[in-house]
Formats: C-alpha cells, structure tokens, sequence
C-alpha cells in the first residue's frame, strides 16, 4: 500500500508532507480526480435520468414542438395579410397617383379656361378703348369742323346773305306745313 501511497504522493516535492498530502502533479491525480467525480455522478445522478424527468422532457418537447406549429400557421397568416394589405397599399398608391393626375389636369384645365378668359376679357376691353378713344376722336374733329365751318360761315356771309338764307328757309318750312295740313 506504500507503492500506492508513493505514486499519488510525491514525497520529494512535499518534503514535509510525510504519509498523507496534496498532490500537484496533474497528471498523476487527474485520473482519479475523474473517477471520483464520475462515481459521485452516478450515484447522485440516477434520479436525474428518471422516467418521470423523461416524460416531463418529452412532454416539453412535444409542446414546444405544437408551439412552433402554431407560430408558423400564425406566422402564414401574417404573411397572407401581409401580402394582402401590401395589394391594398399598392392599390391605394396607384389611386392616389391617378387621383393626383387627374387633379394636375384638371388643374391645368381650369388655368387654361381662366387664362383664355383672362385673354378675352383684356380684347373685349382693350376693343372698347379703342372705341371710345375712336368715338372721342371723331367728336373732336366734328367740333372742330364744326367751329372751322361755322367761322367761315361768319366770316364770309354777310348780313344781307344771312337775311336772305334766312327768309328762304322760313319759305321752304312754310310751304312745308301747308303740305302737311
């Protein structure tokens, strides 16, 4: 037994350790170091493997197992709708754009309407200028021949002429009137 005492306990590397000491020699302690834990294992660990702890490990599984079942259909579904309110988003941006394009027409249309509008209220008022300016113009120049004849009528009738247009006017509305009666 000394042998066996010897060759897990150095002497020479504890001097003073005697029959009974620690041995740091890893290799040398390392197989019994695991037998023991190994034995330990066994003997506490029987009630570890048992049926009961077997059944509670598949009935974990297998409701993990309907777990995951369920979260792939829930995750289907999602993806259905998904894909579902993906068409509708598509659906409502192609509307929208549609919608936006025919307000931009519209929009255009309306300008062009007001511009034309704009462009024959500027004529109508522009020719009504002219008009006036047109009428104000003629006024004018009928006053102003008017006073050029009229002073060349004073200047040139005497008043035995003027006496005379007088009387002859006076005949032609008296002869008129007695036509008329």
């Amino acid at each position: 037994m000394k042998n066996v005492t010897d060759s897990f306990v150095f002497s020479r590397h504890w001097p003073s350790a005697g029959s009974f000491g620690f041995n740091t020699d890893i290799l040398a302690t390392n197989p019994i170091n695991l037998s023991v834990v190994i034995g330990v294992l066994i003997f506490f660990g029987k009630g570890v493997c048992a049926d009961n702890r077997k059944q509670r490990i598949l009935s974990t599984i297998r409701n993990s197992e309907e777990l995951r079942r369920g979260a792939i259909e829930q995750l289907e579904k999602a993806r259905v709708r998904l894909q579902k309110v993906e068409l509708e988003a598509d659906e409502y941006r192609m509307n929208g754009y549609s919608e936006i394009e025919r307000e931009k027409e519209n929009l255009i249309k309306a300008t062009c309407d007001s511009l034309e509008r704009l462009e024959n209220y500027k004529n109508e008022t522009l020719h009504f200028e002219q008009q006036r300016a047109i009428n104000q113009v003629r006024q004018r120049v009928f006053q102003q021949a008017l006073q050029g004849a009229l002073g060349t009528l004073n200047s040139c009738l005497n008043t035995e002429l003027h006496f005379r247009a007088i009387r002859t006017n006076i005949g032609i509305l008296g002869a008129m009137e007695e036509i008329t009666d």
